[in-house]
């Protein structure tokens, strides 16, 4: 498997709590926090920019 280059996200601030992305197989972007770097979540391009517009809105919900 090719060693994934991770790049942090510039919203990410200056602590310990910073989002990573990088490509992965096919069609994917995977995300990582640095609190859990084990844990990454692959999903299509498309779907980011959902995501993030929801996570900056307040309106992510856990259901």
């Amino acid at each position: 498997m090719t060693a994934l280059h991770w790049q942090k996200s510039t919203y990410s601030e200056h602590g310990n709590s910073c989002v990573f992305l990088a490509a992965g197989p096919g069609d994917t972007v995977l995300l990582r926090e640095s609190d859990a770097p084990a844990d990454i979540i692959a999903m299509p391009p498309g779907r980011l920019r959902p995501l993030i517009t929801r996570i900056k809105t307040g309106t992510l919900s856990a259901s």
